[in-house]
C-alpha cells in the first residue's frame, strides 16, 4: 500500500475506493509495464482502444456482451491509472501525456453514447440521440473538466504552489504560437491549442477562484499559510464530490443501468443528479473563493 500511495497524486483528492479499486490493479499494470519497457503513453494508448471496444460492446441488447463491455471498461480504467503512475515511477512525464491521458476518457464516452443512441434509436428515435448530446456536452464534459481543475487546484495550494498540473491558458496560448506549422511542431502546436482551449473553458467557469490567482500572483506568486490553510480546509470537503463527478459513479449507474435493461438512465442521471451535484460544488467553492479573496484584498487576512 505504502508502494501504491507513492504513485497516488495525493491521498487527498482519491479516497479509498480509488486507492484499493482502481489504483492498486493500476499499480500492478504500471509495475508491468516498467518491467516491460512499456512507455506510459503507450499504455494510454492501449487504454483508448480497450475503452473505445467496451462502448462497442454496449451497443448490443445481449448482457453478456455489456459484461464484456463492462470488463473492458474495467480493464481500461486500470490502465489509466496505471499510465500517471508509470510517469511518476519513470519520471516520463509530459504534457502531451497529460493530454492524452484527459482525451482517452473523451473517445471511451463518446463511443459508449454513440453505440447507446444506435442501441435505442429503434424505440427512442431522434430523442435519444439529443438526449445523449445534451448530457455529454453540456452535462458530462462540463462535469469532468470542473472536477479536474478544481482536483487541480487542491494539489496546487497542497504542494505551495509547485503544482505542475494546473495550467494556465494564456501561457499554453503562447506555447501554441512560439511554435510553427513545419513537419517537426506542427502536431504538438495543433494538440496545445486543443488543450488551451479546455483550460480556457475551465477557468471561464471559475471566475471567484481566477480572482484569487491573480491577487495571489500579485503577492509574489503565492498566498499567505493561514490563506493557504482556509483555502484547504473548504477544498478538502469537497475533493469527495469532485471524485463522484468523475469516473467511478458515472461508470457504477452505467453498468447498473445495462444490467437493469434501461440504458437510457444513464443519460438522465448525468442530466440530472450529477448536474445538481456540479452546480452545488461550484457554488461552495466559488463562495469560499470570494470571501477569501474579499479577506485578502480589504485587510490582509
Amino acid at each position: 500500500m505504502d508502494r501504491v500511495r507513492a504513485t497516488m497524486k495525493s491521498a487527498e483528492t482519491e479516497g479509498p475506493f480509488e486507492l484499493y479499486v482502481t489504483r492498486t490493479p493500476g499499480y500492478v499494470w504500471a509495475v508491468f509495464f516498467r518491467r516491460a519497457g512499456v512507455h506510459p503513453v503507450a499504455v494510454t494508448l492501449l487504454s483508448i482502444v480497450l475503452g473505445g471496444t467496451a462502448g462497442y460492446c454496449f451497443g448490443s441488447p445481449e448482457l453478456h456482451w455489456n459484461l464484456i463491455g463492462m470488463g473492458l471498461l474495467v480493464w481500461a480504467d486500470w490502465l489509466d491509472c496505471a499510465d500517471g503512475q508509470l510517469a511518476r515511477m519513470t519520471g516520463q512525464k509530459s504534457l502531451l501525456g497529460r493530454v492524452l491521458d484527459g482525451f482517452a476518457g473523451d473517445v471511451w464516452f463518446f463511443s459508449i453514447y454513440f453505440f447507446l443512441c444506435l442501441r435505442l434509436w429503434p424505440v427512442w428515435g431522434v430523442w435519444i440521440w439529443l438526449l445523449a448530446a445534451w448530457a455529454e456536452l453540456r452535462c458530462h464534459a462540463r462535469q469532468c473538466a470542473l472536477a479536474d481543475y478544481y482536483r487541480n487546484i487542491h494539489l496546487h495550494f497542497l504542494c505551495g504552489g509547485q503544482s505542475a498540473e494546473l495550467d494556465r491558458s494564456d501561457r499554453l496560448y503562447a506555447q501554441m504560437h512560439s511554435l510553427g506549422w513545419n513537419r517537426r511542431e506542427w502536431f504538438r502546436k495543433l494538440w496545445l491549442y486543443f488543450y488551451a482551449c479546455y483550460t480556457r473553458r475551465q477557468e471561464h467557469m471559475t471566475p471567484a477562484y481566477q480572482r484569487l490567482f491573480r491577487l495571489s500572483v500579485f503577492r509574489d506568486g503565492s498566498l499567505p499559510p493561514a490563506a493557504v490553510k482556509r483555502f484547504l480546509s473548504t477544498s478538502r470537503g469537497l475533493m469527495k464530490y469532485c471524485n463522484i463527478l468523475t469516473f467511478d459513479t458515472r461508470a457504477g449507474v452505467l453498468f447498473a443501468s445495462l444490467a437493469a435493461g434501461v440504458p437510457w438512465f444513464f443519460f438522465v442521471f448525468e442530466c440530472t443528479v450529477l448536474e445538481v451535484l456540479k452546480v452545488y460544488v461550484r457554488a461552495r467553492h466559488e463562495q469560499a473563493c470570494r470571501t477569501l479573496y474579499l479577506d485578502l484584498r480589504d485587510h490582509g487576512l
